[in-house]
């Protein structure tokens, strides 16, 4: 085995994980690595390297066929079954084509037989970083464009295409947790005054400013989505009702008090909102029983009048939270 030092341009580098039960062969191809610019850890058994996967969280995996304990198909196996991809090449004695096959169909992304030459076994790591950090872009973008096919273009707040599954996520959190999870219905007041006395741009404005003042009011950890149209709706997690009545009456105020304007239009208007508030821990609602009971208080909130908050909690009113 030799291995020759040359340099190359936009050379990738990762994390590696070697598992490597010959201790010779370990410190060569770990001091190998380290002087092509990679982070190494190395271990000589399938079962330490799965501890430390979690925490080192390698880029590429390079392990034997036959390792004490677990062998190399055993611990690819374990790799595949986790939730982020990590490339792996075997490198291994066991040079038969069979065994090549056996390894690349059960998902090694490499196979470099023993005796090797240091420079081909860099030169596939690198080739396989190289992909690797291609498929983490990517994922990368997918997510973001995921990200965008999610938010509503004039509010910048969420759109409701996959509101309730983040409801239901939100709920079994809080059953697990033993938390309360707050749903806010709200809804502007005589929004069509808006259309029929000014153009339809200003109460597109208007909807945007709206969908500022709410990313304003609420935390981080929550979510505003519009509904539709007028209609808007508050994810707010880990809170109490206390908490809820705030947030909810933070916004009608800041609604209340302003003044709307873009070019010579101008105008104040309010919102009523409704609320509604699972009991910690409950595990018998399901997203749309939970906004349904948010709506309903947001309408008792109109039919109160307008320009106002109105709740239901589950604990002081579980038969609305049952119809």
């Amino acid at each position: 085995m030799r291995y020759t030092n040359e340099m190359s341009q936009n050379r990738p580098v990762g994390k590696i994980l070697l598992i490597e039960d010959e201790s010779q062969i370990q410190k060569l191809v770990t001091d190998a690595l380290q002087m092509d610019g990679h982070t190494v850890q190395s271990v000589m058994s399938g079962e330490k390297a799965l501890e430390l996967i979690p925490n080192f969280m390698p880029h590429l995996i390079m392990l034997d066929y036959n390792l004490p304990g677990m062998n190399g198909i055993e611990v690819l196996h374990r790799i595949r079954q986790m939730d982020h991809y990590i490339a792996v090449i075997f490198v291994s004695a066991q040079n038969k084509i069979s065994d090549m096959i056996k390894t690349l169909d059960a998902g090694a992304d490499d196979y470099i037989s023993k005796p090797f030459i240091l420079g081909d076994l860099l030169a596939r790591v690198r080739s396989q970083l190289r992909l690797k950090h291609l498929n983490d872009a990517l994922a990368f973008a997918n997510k973001k464009l995921e990200a965008l096919v999610d938010i509503d273009d004039l509010t910048g707040l969420y759109n409701m295409r996959s509101t309730y599954k983040r409801i239901e996520h939100e709920l079994k959190q809080a059953e697990k947790f033993k938390l309360s999870l707050g749903i806010i219905m709200m809804d502007m007041d005589h929004f069509k005054t808006v259309n029929d006395n000014h153009d339809h741009l200003f109460g597109s404005f208007v909807l945007s400013e709206v969908g500022k003042i709410i990313k304003e009011s609420i935390r981080f950890v929550d979510y505003g989505v519009r509904y539709g149209g007028d209609e808007f709706m508050l994810i707010i997690t880990e809170t109490d009702e206390k908490s809820l009545q705030l947030i909810a009456e933070r916004i009608r105020t800041k609604i209340e008090k302003y003044l709307f304007t873009s070019g010579a239009d101008q105008m104040h208007l309010t919102c009523s909102l409704g609320y509604a508030l699972t009991q910690p821990g409950n595990a018998i609602l399901d997203s749309k029983q939970l906004v349904k009971v948010a709506d309903n208080a947001l309408y008792e909130s109109k039919n109160l009048g307008r320009n106002r908050v109105h709740g239901f909690t589950q604990k002081d009113h579980p038969q609305k939270f049952n119809q």
